[in-house]
């Protein structure tokens, strides 16, 4: 039990994001006693992903902003005369500016408006939409469904696993999933079984279906809504981490399928690779030889040093101009394949970016990214598993108290948790969130803008419905951020059929409604009236929405920390940038601290070579022995039997 906790570890972790994950795995797979523990009940902090009932439960947590009580009111009596305590925040001020939307059609449905869901308001509570949730789920059982054609799928979803908010937070062990846990036992047989009834629907369908609140909350745990929307680079760090460290069996990957520009008031796809461009009907020949030439240069532009160093003062949008290039090729290398600033950015960090992007193409797809299936909170929980299985022990909803500090020797020497157990260890990592006012009060935190969409149609549709698509949309004020803007389909199970997920974020000017509400208004179609004019129609009909800023920690220097001490280590919230390379360098760094002379997430022995001692031959304990074989590069296979069975097995290892 969690109260009942050892009283010395090697490394103390407090949070669960994805730095902190990275550095718990490679500290237990290096031998090291870690005790991990989050105050609050999921995994991942501010990189979780949640189904759509545990996304308001989260949206109404962040908006009433409640302090935690202490549990434990005479922990001071833990501290000796020599000792100090700095004191941990019990508040999370992370997240702020949280405003929710509903566009969707009102339900006729019985029970629906009764419980509060949907009030005809621009803003709604959480807390009328749960009810809803819990009515519905008693009124039509797991099995029923409101869509026609979703009939298929409903036995997938008779074995989706309850919210992490339902389970024990005294658990010591790690626990199976979060809100984003799927079981795909029947996923194999449903998916075949979609393919043949969804068929005659498909075919008969005209234009995009309708889409009720009621469905929405009804099939909540289809969705896997991402707090933090990155992709993986396919030579980014962080594959190649999962890679070596083969925590890739843990998790499932989908390739991104196309890249999109935003030129024009018109989104419209960009080619990248070679097969792209001469495919590409939106290219004159000419241009597509001017292309293919700039593409060539970037790929060894260090070789050629005397085509750029003039220009290495210039922005790369200058440099850009400079090379026989039309506008429309200049707006695709810019904001679409090197995905940089107009503005602000170099010319060698242009090259570098375009380079970094044409690197990673053809690795597993037509372009440079990969996506995990159930949403970007799967990566911490991957890591976490591989902790687990080295002997590292988990608390969720396990707050801690304070940091023991000794006066001597300036070392913190252990914590306090909630319960009031102390318990020592040579190193404490904390996630930046934990820490107080007053050890802050130097820091300057930047902000993230972040909105949340379901809307029933792509941005741009073609043959194929099931697309991944990344599409930056430039700033109409120059010096202003861009915005990114992923398209998840449902095929990457972070969202219902006939919907699509879309993420919006950039770096905050202000709110993050007053960011992105502009952009989400050239894209889509916010209007809940029935008489709209024919453009409107044509675009993607927003049927639910949430904005918030997020803070932005990444970047932050530990000196600016004040009174800190030497083996205490903090871990940065998600940054602005796609990818995740800020997070595994700070992993890597603050391990390399720690241990220099260990490696850092060496691959896991092979089951044979595990030498047992005496009888005590379980393979349950071994974390290895029931592991299915599987290659040590993460599969880009749209099906999500394989990856989500080799995980389940997995959770019944330990």
């Amino acid at each position: 039990m969690a109260d009942n906790l050892p009283s010395e570890f090697d490394v103390v972790v407090i949070g669960t994001g994805l730095p902190e994950s990275i550095i718990a795995a490679a500290c237990a797979r290096s031998g090291q006693r870690v005790l991990h523990v989050d105050s609050r009940n999921y995994y991942g902090g501010n990189w979780a992903s949640f189904s759509f009932s545990g996304l308001l439960s989260w949206i109404k947590e962040n908006q009433q902003k409640t302090d935690t009580s202490d549990d434990c009111e005479d922990w001071r009596k833990l501290i000796l005369e020599n000792e100090e305590v700095i004191s941990l925040s019990k508040k999370d001020k992370t997240i702020q500016h949280v405003e929710d939307f509903c566009f969707g059609d009102q339900d006729s449905a019985e029970d629906v408006e009764e419980a509060g869901a949907l009030p005809k308001l621009p803003i709604f509570g959480a807390s009328g939409a749960e009810r809803v949730a819990q009515e519905l789920e008693k009124e039509y059982p797991p099995m029923e469904s409101a869509l026609p054609e979703a009939e298929s799928q409903e036995p997938e979803k008779a074995t989706g696993t309850k919210p992490a908010s339902a389970m024990e937070g005294n658990d010591t062990e790690i626990t199976s999933k979060n809100e984003s846990c799927h079981s795909t036992a029947l996923g194999e047989s449903a998916l075949e079984l979609g393919k043949t009834e969804a068929a005659p629907s498909e075919i008969s369908a005209q234009g995009p279906k309708k889409i009720m609140y009621s469905q929405i909350v009804r099939e909540g745990r289809r969705f896997n809504i991402d707090l933090v929307s990155k992709l993986l680079y396919s030579r980014g760090l962080l594959i190649d981490l999962l890679i070596k460290s083969n925590v890739s069996r843990y998790a499932e990957f989908k390739n991104a399928t196309r890249i999109l520009a935003f030129r024009e008031g018109k989104v419209e796809q960009v080619p990248c690779s070679r097969a792209d461009v001469f495919n590409s009907r939106q290219l004159a020949m000419v241009e597509k030889r001017m292309l293919m030439k700039f593409l060539t240069f970037c790929l060894d532009y260090e070789q050629h040093p005397d085509e750029y160093q003039d220009y290495e003062n210039s922005t790369f949008a200058q440099f850009l101009r400079t090379r026989k290039l039309t506008p429309s090729l200049q707006h695709f290398i810019l904001h679409s394949i090197a995905m940089v600033s107009e503005t602000d950015c170099s010319t060698l960090e242009g090259l570098q970016a375009t380079k970094k992007f044409l690197q990673c193409l053809g690795r597993y797809g037509n372009t440079p990214f990969l996506f995990p299936l159930y949403g970007q909170g799967e990566i911490p929980q991957c890591f976490c598993r591989m902790c687990a299985v080295f002997g590292g022990i988990y608390c969720l909803r396990h707050s801690v108290q304070c940091l023991v500090v000794d006066k001597e020797s300036g070392r913190c020497k252990a914590i306090v948790d909630h319960f009031g157990q102390r318990i020592s260890a040579n190193y404490f990592i904390v996630e930046d969130s934990y820490l107080s006012d007053s050890i802050c009060t130097n820091v300057c935190y930047r902000q993230i803008s972040r909105a949340v969409l379901i809307t029933d149609q792509s941005v741009l549709n073609t043959d194929s419905e099931q697309q991944v698509s990344i599409l930056t949309v430039p700033p109409v004020d120059l010096g202003k951020p861009a915005v990114c803007v992923i398209e998840l389909c449902s095929s990457t199970m972070t969202c219902m059929k006939d919907t699509y997920l879309v993420h919006l974020t950039c770096p905050s000017a202000k709110t993050a409604r007053e960011d992105l509400e502009p952009v989400v208004q050239k894209l889509f179609n916010l209007n809940t009236e029935k008489e709209t004019e024919n453009e409107e129609l044509e675009k993607p009909r927003v049927l639910w929405a949430v904005y918030f800023n997020m803070r932005d920690s990444s970047g932050v220097d530990k000196n600016l920390y004040d009174g800190l001490p030497s083996n205490v280590y903090v871990c940065s919230g998600p940054d602005s940038a796609l990818g995740n390379d800020c997070a595994v360098k700070q992993a890597e760094t603050i391990f390399q601290e720690m241990f220099p002379t260990e490696e850092f997430c060496p691959p896991p022995p092979n089951p044979e070579d595990i030498i047992y001692d005496e009888d005590e031959i379980a393979p349950e304990e071994s974390g290895f022995s029931n592991s299915p074989e599987t290659k040590p590069e993460p599969s880009t296979e749209e099906s999500s039997s394989g990856g989500s069975t080799a995980v389940k097995k997995e959770d019944n290892e330990e």
